[in-house]
Order: structure tokens, then C-alpha cells, then sequence
């Protein structure tokens, strides 16, 4: 993995949240990521270059599935029309953002229908449907290893051998399983706690109370992968910005494990990219 062009290239996905960039052509990849705590829309050009995004934190899905159908709707029309309105002022022009790409977490491919219900309610079409780690290697370009997505509700997993998937896998450990920890260890309200995890301050005093769900997280990755056969976990998702949690993986599966410095945006930026 090229740490340094991932890490230049998502700190541009990142700064798209805010600053509004000049396409190439006229052709726009969007990637639309319903995840369990946040729904984010990423916008790239025809070159894959970032142009804007968006997300909204929600309480719509539970473990990658849809409990909210009229919320989740709601949001993802708010920011589709935010997207819209920042390009159109930007170009000079009139955008309607069309074509989509959505990814599931692995194993529930059942709940893809509504998904894709969701995305063409609010205006788009889905040309792609992915699984979500397969989604990040459009950005890690790895051949061989493990990408681990961590998300708000689950840990999946993807196995690539030769540039290729192989298998994917999926649980439902993730963030809010964290959250709850911290509620529960504090004496706090959920939303409390989801503020502290996100504090980046406070991580080296979270962190011993996150690390039996975090050795969890690292148990469902063990039960899948071939450790004489691995060299390398990938890291990535929202769980993942909680700082060290890597070391604990690399030290419970033995396996070298790395992320990038933001690893948040990764899979819709990978979603994204999917959308021909």
C-alpha cells in the first residue's frame, strides 16, 4: 500500500467536505454510503479527482440494514441537493447528479434492495453495487492482504489474492459497540459517549476500556484469515480513527496491521470510484 498517495489523496476527500473543487469533464462518480452511524456522499470527476461531500450523522440503519426507510430518504435527498447546489455554483452551470454506486457490508446482500430503493427514491440510479472492503481497495490498490472496514455496526472483511477478492466476510462488531461500552464504563448517555470516542484527546484514556471490543474485532478477523498465509491487514472505516486500536489487532492476530491517518472516508471514496 502507498501510504503517502493515500494519504495526499483522502486528505483532498476530506477538505471536499468543505471546499468545493473544479471538475474535469463533465461526468460525475458519486458514492453513496449508507453506513450504521453516518450517511456519506462522496463526489469524484471523471479522473477521480474529489469533488465534494457530504455526510450526516443518523440513527436509520442498524448492522448495515435500513430501519428508517423514510429517514434514511430524507437525508440522502438533503445532501444530494447540498451536493448539487455546491457544484452548480462552482461550474457555472446546472448539475444534477445521476449515476450512483452503494456498497453493503458483506453477508447482507439481502438488505441490498433497499439500499438501492433508498438511492432511486432520492433521484439517483444505481449503476454499481459493491461489498464494502472490495469498495476500499479502489483506493488501497492492494494485490494481496486483508482490508478490514470497521464501521458503526459491523466488522467486514475482504480476502485478495492476485488483485482479486477471494472471500468476504462479515459481523456485527463496530463502533457502537464501543459507544456503549463507553456509556455504560461512564455512566453516560449514548450520544455522550459517541462524542468522547470521536475526540481524539481522549483516546489514550479510552482506549484500555475499548480494548476487549476492539481484541473482539480482532478474534472475527483471526476466525477467517490464514496467518501463514498473510502478511498484511489494511485498515479502514470509521471505527478505525480510534488511535492504537491497530497495535491491539497487529498484537492479537500477529499479523502486521496498518491504516491510513484518516481512514473514515476510504470506503465511499472507493464507492465512488466504482461508479462507471
Amino acid at each position: 500500500m502507498d501510504i503517502q498517495r493515500i494519504e495526499s489523496y483522502m486528505k483532498r476527500v476530506e477538505q471536499s467536505e468543505t471546499e468545493t473543487f473544479q471538475p474535469v469533464g463533465n461526468k460525475f462518480k458519486v458514492g453513496l454510503d449508507l453506513g450504521t452511524a453516518y450517511i456519506v456522499i462522496v463526489v469524484l470527476d471523471e479522473e477521480n479527482n474529489p469533488i465534494a461531500c457530504e455526510k450526516q450523522a443518523h440513527n436509520f440503519l442498524k448492522d448495515g440494514v435500513v430501519v428508517d426507510y423514510s429517514g434514511t430518504l430524507r437525508v440522502v435527498k438533503e445532501l444530494k441537493k447540498k451536493l448539487e447546489d455546491r457544484i452548480s455554483e462552482k461550474t457555472g452551470r446546472e448539475v444534477e447528479l445521476i449515476d450512483c454506486a452503494i456498497a453493503m457490508p458483506a453477508g447482507t446482500e439481502s438488505s441490498t434492495k433497499t439500499h438501492q430503493y433508498v438511492a432511486e427514491g432520492a433521484g439517483f440510479e444505481v449503476v454499481a453495487v459493491l461489498d464494502e472492503p472490495s469498495a476500499a481497495n479502489a483506493v488501497y490498490q492492494i494485490s494481496d492482504g486483508v482490508i478490514v472496514d470497521i464501521g458503526g455496526g459491523t466488522t467486514g472483511l475482504a480476502i485478495l489474492k492476485d488483485g482479486k477478492v477471494v472471500d468476504i466476510q462479515d459481523e456485527p462488531t463496530g463502533g457502537t459497540h464501543l459507544s456503549l461500552v463507553l456509556a455504560g464504563n461512564y455512566h453516560i448517555s449514548f450520544d455522550e459517549a459517541e462524542v468522547i470516542k470521536q475526540d481524539y484527546s481522549k483516546h489514550r484514556e479510552i482506549l484500555p476500556i475499548l480494548k476487549p471490543v476492539v481484541e473482539k474485532m480482532a478474534s472475527i478477523i483471526k476466525k477467517y484469515v490464514n496467518l501463514s498465509e498473510t502478511d498484511t491487514i489494511y485498515l479502514c472505516g470509521g471505527t478505525c480513527c480510534l488511535t492504537g486500536m491497530e497495535k491491539i489487532i497487529e498484537k492479537e492476530t500477529g499479523i502486521k496491521t496498518v491504516k491510513p491517518e484518516n481512514p473514515f472516508l476510504v470506503t465511499p471514496t472507493g464507492i465512488a470510484m466504482n461508479c462507471k
